[in-house]
């Protein structure tokens, strides 16, 4: 028996692995207990690691120097249904594109590297190869990736190198941004005026790539409806805000849409409440995304900040931000207390994150290497910055030397997500390949 790369796609995508702690939804052992059934049927030995209750499957192969580590996870966003024009849980092939949850965020890196560790232990290596696939990178990668590292490091086998299948373009990424999350929070602060209630929406609007990643995000050329319903409630400062609804699934994803029930003032109108908190925290938004952060080092795309999940509860209203920065702790981001004192009467902000970022010179061996292998394939090679965070942000810290790699596709994170099947294969062969020019760099 031989994996192939569509096949494990396949019966990966299969697997329901959403996490999203926002609605309750937990990726559980099944897709681990999965990676090592099809590794064992072909002779590749692995274990399944459990930490707090999320499931990774790790194997050390091999011995001596260098240590190379492969490293993908399995776990996904939610999806919205209806805005599939496929089963998210069903690959479907279409001409040269595989549609499906994770069929590139990430599975399908996944599906590459088993295929290619296959090979290499049926061919024979030099080194020491070390395989991981975690099951919580989407919600911060603490009981997968930082859990396999903290094992490593307890067994004496820290990583030289760290392929990383986490990216997408067949590109070489040599920088990713730390991710955190921002809460604000108010009590809610009800009355009853004379008006005339109505509702307004606000749709994402994604032109040029099509995704609802929140480190994708582009100012200027996408639309975020709670940025729009901010910048709107601006502009009029008569209307108050009766009730908020939305597309919140996590927060890391965009809304796909909003809709506030909004009230303008009417003396000879009927009864009606509005909540003046919730007007406020909504009208805050345009000065926390605009705050004037200073990150430790320089990134192509600067500091991104995304209003992503609505949640009201106990009286409550909360509202998280996503947060993209080369920067490695929270300290960057305390400006965001000034603004929020400035613009929301009895407000309060939490933040959240801050393990590390992903910045590796151009001129180290795994980049040019990659970059060689690249040319054998017939694939120009570039080095780029990605918008997202990655787990490298636990290995690039403590000196080990780190890329980011994955096949061609789209609609990370958003609708009809889908990888280039071609592109697969060949992601294949360069991590094969890679692996081989590694292994004789010590």
């Amino acid at each position: 028996m031989v994996l192939d790369p569509l096949d494990v796609l396949r019966r990966l995508v299969a697997v329901n692995t959403v996490n999203s702690p926002e609605q309750g939804l937990k990726c559980g052992g099944e897709a681990a207990n999965l990676i090592l059934e099809m590794f064992s049927s072909v002779g590749v030995k692995g274990e399944v690691l459990e930490c707090n209750g999320f499931y990774s499957v790790f194997g050390v192969l091999g011995g001596g120097k260098p240590i190379t580590m492969f490293l993908a996870h399995f776990d996904t966003v939610p999806v919205n249904p209806s805005e599939w024009k496929f089963n998210p849980f069903e690959l479907t092939v279409v001409g040269n594109r595989g549609y499906g949850r994770g069929s590139v965020d990430d599975k399908g890196n996944v599906a590459a590297i088993m295929c290619a560790v296959e090979r290499l232990v049926k061919r024979g290596f030099k080194g020491t190869l070390i395989y991981a696939f975690t099951g919580d990178e989407e919600i911060g990668g603490v009981n997968g990736a930082k859990a396999v590292r903290d094992r490593l490091l307890e067994l004496g086998l820290k990583p030289d190198y760290l392929v990383n299948g986490d990216g997408h373009g067949m590109q070489v990424i040599v920088r990713r941004r730390c991710s955190f999350s921002v809460r604000v929070s108010v009590p809610a602060v009800r009355r009853i005026v004379r008006g005339v209630r109505f509702t307004r929406r606000f749709n994402v609007e994604t032109p040029i790539y099509e995704t609802r990643h929140a480190a994708y995000f582009m100012p200027g050329v996408d639309l975020h409806p709670l940025i729009a319903a901010s910048y709107y409630l601006r502009l009029n400062p008569d209307l108050h805000v009766a009730g908020l609804r939305g597309d919140f699934s996590k927060s890391n994803v965009l809304p796909g849409f909003v809709e506030l029930d909004l009230v303008s003032l009417d003396e000879h109108g009927e009864l009606l409440e509005v909540d003046d908190s919730l007007s406020n925290l909504l009208r805050s938004i345009i000065p926390l995304v605009r705050a004037p952060l200073k990150p430790e080092l320089y990134s192509d795309f600067g500091v991104s900040i995304t209003p992503n999940y609505y949640r009201f509860s106990n009286g409550v209203h909360s509202l998280v931000f996503d947060v993209r920065a080369m920067s490695g702790d929270t300290g960057f981001l305390e400006p965001l207390r000034g603004v929020l004192a400035r613009n929301l009467p009895g407000g309060s902000v939490e933040f959240r994150g801050g393990v590390g970022y992903l910045y590796t010179d151009e001129g180290e061996d795994i980049v040019r290497f990659a970059l060689e292998v690249l040319g054998g394939l017939g694939v120009r090679g570039l080095t780029v910055e990605a918008c997202g965070a990655s787990d490298s942000r636990f290995y690039a810290p403590i000196g080990v030397k780190c890329i980011d790699f994955g096949p061609r596709g789209g609609g990370i994170h958003g609708p009809n997500e889908y990888v280039e099947i071609d592109s697969l294969y060949k992601t294949v062969d360069f991590y094969e390949n890679l692996y081989l020019k590694l292994s004789r760099s010590i």
